[in-house]
């Protein structure tokens, strides 16, 4: 990126992008926030996860007001935990899921206001269910256990945020989507990694969280920037000004971007605040 634009608003994806692989900030990106939030630049965070599963580490920087979670179901003012936007999943929507996926061997969470909640079964071995090795102990750390997830959700239809299908197996993930996507069902299908498919109400998406707040704050879309490395990011970069990817993104979502940084594990998205509010030395490279 050459040329200088000004920048009023920096959207950031966790997991992959601001967050290494063992979901730690560095010290660089952590300075680097705090470089654009001292510029009066607004640093919103824009997750897959929920609410009560964002780390400490990003959410208590002092100045990250805003949070987009569950795949843009619901957007929360960090102050006093207000939710100022929440589009819940269909009841038919949900049920159909159910209906679909009944008697598969598959890891299943949901998302109810700001919780997440999955089978105890689950819980005791994620890995069985296709979660992968180095997710473990962030799965068990912020999911509630209940000990039948599928009755839980029945239970809380019309309320739940999200529906997450987790499977290592990339065949069964490939029919999973495209069995939802044909089904006609009012839902966002989306993955973050390679093993998930992500489900929220077809209104949500990172997009239209970020293009709520944008219009609450009065920034327009040319001074807004965005980072991000998975699928349910690309709505979210097709919605910014300065769509950003990193080096580790998959290659959809490097498509989608106008630029690309270094990877999570590169301090990628320090490089490319940096580069965006015009602090040497270089960041991110054009495409």
């Amino acid at each position: 990126m050459t040329e200088q634009r000004k920048i009023s608003c920096i959207a950031l994806d966790l997991d992959g992008t601001t967050l290494r692989d063992d979901k730690q900030i560095s010290a660089e990106n952590r300075r680097a926030i705090e470089a654009a939030l001292a510029a009066g630049v607004k640093v919103v965070i824009a997750s897959g996860r929920s609410l009560g599963a964002l780390p400490p580490s990003v959410t208590e920087i002092a100045g990250i007001d805003y949070a987009i979670t569950s795949n843009g179901a619901a957007v929360y003012r960090m102050k006093d935990g207000v939710c100022l936007r929440r589009i819940r999943l269909e009841q038919r929507a949900a049920d159909e899921i159910l209906r679909m996926t009944e008697g598969m061997r598959l890891g299943v969470e949901t998302f109810l206001n700001g919780t997440s909640y999955a089978s105890r079964e689950y819980l005791e071995d994620p890995v069985a269910f296709g979660a992968m090795p180095y997710a473990v102990n962030y799965i068990r750390s912020t999911r509630q256990p209940v000990e039948d997830i599928r009755a839980f959700i029945r239970e809380h239809h019309g309320e739940l945020d999200g529906l997450d299908l987790i499977t290592a197996d990339e065949e069964k993930k490939q029919e999973l989507q495209k069995r939802l996507s044909s089904a006609g069902l009012p839902v966002y299908i989306t993955s973050s990694v390679k093993n998930r498919v992500e489900t929220v109400a077809a209104e949500a998406g990172k997009a239209g969280g970020l293009k709520f707040l944008r219009e609450l704050l009065g920034i327009p879309r040319e001074e807004t920037a965005a980072f991000g490395d998975g699928d349910n990011d690309i709505d979210m970069l097709e919605e910014a000004g300065i769509p950003i990817a990193m080096a580790n993104a998959s290659e959809a979502c490097r498509a989608a971007a106008a630029y690309v940084t270094r990877s999570n594990q590169e301090d990628g998205v320090a490089w490319g605040i940096y580069e965006i509010l015009g602090i040497p030395p270089r960041g991110a490279e054009k495409k």
